[in-house]
């Protein structure tokens, strides 16, 4: 976690040294001690302290002024109040001032550890919770990457070699093919699995509000900043970061991510101090990076800095052996939140779906199965369910049909039965019926593909019917 600052007040210097022996105990804490009333107010105007403790009683300044101060400076500071001289007006002034606790010596040192640590946990709980609030993360729609093509198979490679070595990486990729899906598996399979995994898209944040989010800052950094927030970059400590479409980020913020990213140190937005943080970096972008280089859109020295190993994954028309598998997943997932059971595809619709050329890849086709699966009222979706657009873009051509898609759909058709047999376990029966193929055309499927040799099946194959 990030360091914790703590500013300790007491005009006696054996209360100081307690208190400071006391709070090494904390971790990553960096504890002030300050015996003079007027020096402590000037370190809670200039800084931001995440917990202040104050004795009530001292000349001059006194503890009630340091509260005042610290909740003009940021409302959102603990304070912890300590007196030797406790008095129940006092007491009620204090926390209507906003105290958040009250200590009365003399203490035991362990109540002093107990006490700060139930304040900081609390103010830890808010921060992440008030960061929640302010980040709406694109929904993770599938637990897993889905492909056996040797293309995805060489991107899964990657990811063993990549994620345990804990390095930068850049995600290449055309829109909708699962960049995001890839980063997460970096991330599940890399050092870093038990801390968070903060998606930032780049492209969706207004210009105006990058550096805050990104950096955080403190409060009356600018108009409307009532409280000190937590950034992007700081609430990932420990985890990773996901960059999403980087090439969207505007060059003034580049160079300031440029040198986060090299000294792995942020500063709030006016704020003062350099704040450390570890992370890992994944990014990724739909773009041509050299092009945006050459056109001065992206920094050529950024771009070396996250490409520190790089992963392509390639669009849906290059691996169309993935198609039936993506869409069978995307139509169980769906059928399963609507609670439909038996849902299944048309040979017709796989050859739609194999003969189109997908420029939307994988969230396309995600998409468009879960539409054909609301308008279907039964339980096989045929090509009647489909877009219009989509059986139009996907070119059922005379030509096609001799050519390349002629092949992809005898494998799509062999696959099909295989895996529909698969899940009957072998019995043809059970297979035929719920294909919705009429028995004589579902046979000859069987027949054409040489698929019954691999299950348990009749002694003889039924010859074609004129009904098939």
């Amino acid at each position: 976690m990030s360091t914790t600052h703590i500013l300790v007040v007491d005009n006696e210097p054996g209360m100081l040294e307690v208190c400071g022996d006391t709070l090494t105990d904390l971790p990553d804490a960096e504890i002030v001690l300050e015996q003079d009333g007027r020096a402590a107010r000037d370190k809670i105007t200039v800084k931001s302290w995440d917990l202040i403790i104050t004795d009530i009683r001292m000349p001059i300044v006194t503890g009630m002024d340091l509260l005042r101060a610290a909740r003009e400076k940021d409302p959102d500071t603990l304070v912890l109040m300590i007196t030797a001289f406790p008095q129940a007006e006092t007491a009620v002034e204090s926390m209507k001032l906003g105290a958040v606790d009250y200590l009365i010596k003399p203490f035991q040192p362990e109540d002093l550890l107990a006490t700060c640590e139930r304040l900081l946990e609390t103010r830890r709980l808010r921060d992440e919770n008030r960061f929640l609030m302010r980040q709406v993360e694109a929904p993770h729609r599938f637990h897993d990457i889905i492909g056996k093509s040797e293309a995805m198979r060489s991107v899964y490679e990657k990811i063993r070699l990549l994620a345990h070595n804990d390095i930068d990486v850049l995600i290449l990729g055309e829109t909708g093919t699962g960049k995001e899906l890839v980063a997460r598996s970096l991330h599940r399979a890399g050092p870093r699995n038990d801390q968070r995994f903060v998606p930032i898209d780049c492209g969706a944040i207004p210009e105006a509000l990058l550096e805050s989010e990104f950096f955080g800052h403190e409060r009356g950094a600018f108009t409307g900043a009532q409280a000190r927030n937590l950034g992007l970059l700081e609430f990932a400590h420990g985890g990773t970061v996901f960059l999403d479409e980087i090439a969207q980020l505007p060059l003034n913020l580049q160079a300031k991510l440029l040198r986060a990213l090299q000294s792995r140190k942020i500063r709030r937005v006016g704020g003062h101090e350099e704040i450390a943080i570890d992370v890992g970096i994944i990014a990724a972008t739909s773009l041509n990076l050299q092009e945006e280089i050459r056109q001065h859109r992206f920094r050529a020295d950024l771009y070396y800095r996250i490409n520190v190993a790089c992963i392509e994954v390639p669009p849906l028309r290059e691996r169309p052996e993935d198609i039936p598998l993506l869409a069978r997943f995307f139509l169980e997932t769906f059928a399963r939140e609507m609670k439909r059971e038996g849902m299944d595809l048309a040979p017709d619709v796989c050859e739609i779906l194999l003969s189109y050329q997908w420029p939307g890849n994988v969230r396309e086709l995600q998409n468009a199965v879960k539409r054909a699966g609301a308008l279907t009222p039964g339980g096989l979706i045929t090509a009647d369910n489909l877009p219009d657009e989509l059986i139009a873009q996907a070119g059922l051509t005379a030509e096609a049909r001799e050519g390349g898609f002629a092949e992809r759909r005898n494998a799509f058709e062999r696959s099909y039965f295989e895996e529909l047999l698969n899940r009957c376990d072998g019995n043809i029966a059970r297979a035929q019926s719920e294909s919705q193929l009429p028995r004589a055309t579902f046979y000859r499927f069987l027949k054409k593909h040489g698929i019954c040799r691999h299950f348990n099946k009749p002694d003889k194959i039924p010859a074609e019917s004129p009904a098939g």
